[in-house]
């Protein structure tokens, strides 16, 4: 059943695109969409571990995107004094709280696959 919410707009067209840009600025960025999914994967992992999970992203934008999603509250950054030092990140609850929208975004890349290939089969 699709989302009323769709269906018959409650608020003013306007504010709804300014809300949408609002949490997209969130997660803009070549990295970030990628990092939030990573977190999905694992609880809790450190940075070397998110480089691994990440070859193409640099050391340093890999920490600018992070301090981003900290910033923004997406992201926990948890420092363990020890040497050499132990740095870990996990999803925040606000981080967590994107679940539905990484399933609504896996259920549209599949509708999209399927079209295209239903597409190619028919020509």
């Amino acid at each position: 059943m699709p989302d009323p919410r769709l269906a018959e707009p409650k608020v003013p067209k306007i504010t709804c695109v300014a809300d949408v840009q609002d949490a997209l600025a969130v997660l803009e960025g070549r990295w970030k969409m990628r990092i939030v999914g990573h977190l999905y994967g694992e609880p809790v992992m450190r940075f070397s571990q998110l480089r691994r999970a990440i070859p193409e992203v640099s050391q340093k934008m890999l920490i600018q995107q992070l301090r981003g999603l900290e910033d923004d509250g997406v992201v926990r950054r948890t420092v363990h004094p020890q040497v050499p030092p132990k740095v870990e990140y996990e999803l925040s609850e606000l981080g967590r709280a994107l679940g539905p929208v990484f399933l609504a975004l896996l259920d549209w890349a599949q509708l999209r696959r399927e079209l295209a290939e239903a597409a190619a089969a028919a020509a």
